[in-house]
């Protein structure tokens, strides 16, 4: 499995960096970017080009954000 993109919060806690492409109900393909405590299929070695890392306010969990 390639190296996965890590990113530590605030509180320490380490998350890798995942995408997925999920069918909505309108039966649109859409890819989402979603954050892990661990390696898993789908791990990206970087954060996607025009994105950037945020963290939430109350949870410090890691969230994409367009650029």
């Amino acid at each position: 499995m390639a190296d996965a993109y890590s990113y530590t919060n605030a509180k320490g806690q380490t998350y890798y960096l995942h995408t997925k492409e999920v069918t909505l109900k309108n039966g649109k393909i859409q890819r989402i970017y979603f954050f892990a405590r661990d390696v898993r299929p789908g791990s990206l070695p970087a954060v996607p080009a025009g994105y950037e890392v945020m963290e939430t306010k109350r949870t410090n969990m890691p969230v994409l954000k367009k650029a």
